[in-house]
C-alpha cells in the first residue's frame, strides 16, 4: 500500500510539474501533511469518542480549521473569520435536526464523521460561492456603479450581480447527488457495505447523509453571498466593523 501510495503521489507531481501547472510541489505537500494528518486525527479520534468533553473540543477545532481555511480562499486579514458565520449555519441545524430528529445517535463515533462530512461540503462550497461573488464585483464594477446610480442600495447592487456567481458553488453537490449510485458510490455506502451492513441500509443512510450536506451547502451558500453583498469579506473589514 505504501508503495502504491508513493507511486500514485510521484505520479500527480510529475504530471503538475510537466504540464506546467504550478502545483507540482503543492501536490507532494498535500499528500505528505494529508497522510500525517489523518495519522494523527485516527490516534485522537480513537481516545475522544468515548469523552465527551474531547469529542466537543475536537469538534470545534475542525470548525475553526475549516472557518480560517474558507476564508482565506475568499479574503485576507481579519476579515477570513466572517466566514464562521457560513460554516456554522450550514451545519448546525442539519446536526440538530438528525440528532433531535435520532437520525443520527448522540455519540462521538456518529458525530465527528458527519460533522466532518458537512464541515467538508460547506468549506468548499463556502470558498467557492464567496470567491465567485467577489471575483464578480471586481470584474463588473461598471454594472454595480450602473445599479447604484438607478437607485439599488449597495447590498441590493451587489445581490444583484454576485448572486448567480456564487450559487454556482452549489453545482458539485448538485452532481454528486443526481449521480449518485450511477457515477459516484460515495464513502458512506462503501463503508457501511464493506463493514457488513446490507445494500439497502447503506443506501438510505447515504442518501440521508447526501441530503443533509446539499442542505447545509445551500445554506452556506446564501449566507456566503449576503456576507460578499454586504461588504464583510474585504481585506478592510476587520478594521471597519
Amino acid at each position: 500500500m505504501g508503495i502504491v501510495l508513493a507511486v500514485l503521489v510521484a505520479g500527480a507531481a510529475v504530471v503538475a510539474w510537466v504540464g506546467r501547472l504550478g502545483y507540482a510541489a503543492a501536490v507532494v505537500t498535500a499528500c505528505v501533511r494529508a497522510a500525517v494528518q489523518l495519522a494523527v486525527v485516527s490516534l485522537v479520534i480513537a481516545w475522544a469518542i468515548g469523552v465527551l468533553p474531547a469529542v466537543v473540543a475536537f469538534l470545534l477545532l475542525m470548525y475553526g480549521v475549516a472557518t480560517y481555511t474558507a476564508g482565506r480562499r475568499i479574503t485576507k486579514g481579519w476579515a477570513v473569520w466572517w466566514a464562521a458565520l457560513p460554516m456554522a449555519a450550514g451545519p448546525v441545524p442539519v446536526l440538530l435536526l438528525l440528532v433531535g430528529s435520532g437520525a443520527a445517535r448522540l455519540e462521538g463515533i456518529v458525530l465527528i464523521p458527519i460533522t466532518g462530512i458537512l464541515l467538508g461540503g460547506c468549506l468548499t462550497a463556502t470558498a467557492l460561492a464567496g470567491k465567485r461573488a467577489v471575483d464578480e464585483l471586481v470584474q463588473r464594477r461598471g454594472e454595480v456603479e450602473a445599479a447604484l446610480a438607478l437607485g439599488f442600495s449597495p447590498r441590493d447592487a451587489h445581490l444583484e450581480i454576485c448572486r448567480r456567481a456564487a450559487a454556482q458553488a452549489l453545482v458539485p453537490a448538485l452532481d454528486q447527488t443526481r449521480t449518485v449510485g450511477l457515477v459516484v458510490l460515495p464513502g458512506a455506502f462503501v463503508g457501511m457495505l464493506l463493514g457488513g451492513a446490507g445494500p439497502i441500509e447503506a443506501g438510505v443512510v447515504q442518501l440521508v447523509v447526501l441530503v443533509a450536506l446539499l442542505a447545509a451547502e445551500a445554506v452556506a451558500v446564501l449566507v456566503t453571498t449576503e456576507l460578499v453583498a454586504r461588504g464583510r469579506f474585504a481585506a478592510d473589514a476587520g478594521q471597519r466593523g
